[in-house]
């Protein structure tokens, strides 16, 4: 099953409107949004292309369904070990599971601070994480939402970190949102990384790498904030088959979200279509993915807008 992050369209200042627009006339079964909890310009003046946690999660659900459109994932990844980690940050992701329960979203995605807390020890750190995992956990079982841990930080990053976080928690509801960008820049690789949870990916971040970012592989850097490569035109992509290759060998049954800078919309376009011939070559049964004319799709767009 294949999506795309609407981060795609961030400097093409759409809203989430056009974003689920683009979707239903490309073809795309699935869309992953970031949530907003509370209120801005850029979101009122439709310059965002996410949600608002204010918004109505069963209006917007009916529109996803009128359209062809299904939510893989709400993004809810602020840093759960930054100094607002225990506070804002787990309110925040309680409340992001609750709508997208109503939403009809299965998941949630998470992270940690790209940076050690500050006057904390890996081990405090770790602690503290668990402590927020903790709290999290129980009230996404009661809504029936998977919460997962994106490689995005100074631990999540770390494989033998990874492995602290999760232990002991029911791995039904904390799962691993597998980032094959993040991963690679981290200094890890990313089959080794993906193969070592295998058995525990919720969601996945197909995430290419241009030439510049994969030479920023160096001590502290944790992920991208943005890919400005489309997925198969950078130098993930060998890293990216193999864990294609990987998930299809362990039954994985999610979604493949791509993760990229989308240019208005061509370069999400070059990367689903690169990601669907992948996907099929894998092994998986993907669906017959035909985008419509882009300038149509992008019409579409812009009378959603008014």
């Amino acid at each position: 099953m294949i999506g795309f992050h609407t981060d795609a369209f961030n400097s093409a200042h759409w809203d989430f409107a056009q974003c689920l627009a683009w979707a239903g006339a490309q073809g795309v079964p699935f869309i992953e949004c970031g949530v907003m909890d509370g209120v801005s310009w850029a979101h009122g003046l439709g310059y965002y292309p996410h949600a608002a946690l204010w918004q109505d999660p069963l209006a917007l659900r009916r529109e996803m369904e009128r359209v062809g459109v299904r939510l893989s994932q709400v993004d809810a990844a602020f840093p759960l070990t930054g100094p607002e980690g225990p506070t804002l940050g787990v309110q925040y992701v309680l409340r992001s599971i609750r709508w997208a329960h109503l939403a009809g979203g299965p998941c949630v995605d998470t992270t940690d601070d790209r940076r050690r807390p500050d006057g904390m020890s890996d081990e405090e750190a770790l602690r503290l994480v668990r402590w927020c995992y903790a709290q999290i956990v129980p009230v996404a079982a009661r809504y029936g939402v998977v919460v997962n841990v994106e490689p995005h930080g100074y631990l999540t990053t770390r494989p033998v970190c990874l492995d602290v976080i999760l232990e002991g928690f029911d791995p039904r509801w904390l799962r691993v949102n597998m980032d094959t960008g993040n991963t690679l820049v981290a200094g890890q690789d990313p089959a080794t990384f993906l193969q070592r949870f295998a058995d525990r990916i919720g969601h996945v971040h197909v995430k290419d790498v241009a030439l510049a970012e994969a030479g920023g592989r160096r001590p502290g850097r944790t992920g991208i904030a943005i890919s400005h490569c489309a997925v198969g035109e950078g130098v993930a992509v060998p890293e990216i088959r193999r864990c294609l290759r990987l998930l299809r060998q362990h039954g994985y049954e999610g979604v493949c979200s791509v993760e990229c800078e989308g240019d208005g919309g061509p370069t999400v376009e070059r990367s689903l279509r690169w990601l669907h011939a992948e996907m099929a070559a894998a092994g998986f049964d993907v669906a017959p993915f035909s985008a419509r004319d882009q300038g149509e799709v992008q019409g579409v767009c812009l009378d959603s807008n008014g």
